[in-house]
């Protein structure tokens, strides 16, 4: 499971602004939160680079921890 969603909410950031600043569609990161669907790691690289741009400070272990591994 990812955390996509909780750092985007807890940083202040909307779905919409996530998804802009990626330049896809609003489903692609939908899917992506609920975990329907599992990015690429380049893709998941992106994501994190976007969350950081838009002011979330994380990175690809946090937003995408091991199985198993406690969230920090």
């Amino acid at each position: 499971m990812n955390r996509i969603r909780e750092i985007r909410e807890k940083a202040g950031i909307r779905q919409s602004d996530l998804y802009r600043k990626l330049s896809w569609g609003q489903s692609r990161i939908a899917n992506y939160e609920s975990g329907e669907r599992t990015p690429s790691l380049s893709d998941a690289r992106l994501i994190v680079a976007a969350l950081n741009d838009l002011g979330a400070t994380c990175d690809l272990a946090q937003v995408f921890p091991e199985p198993g591994q406690s969230a920090a």
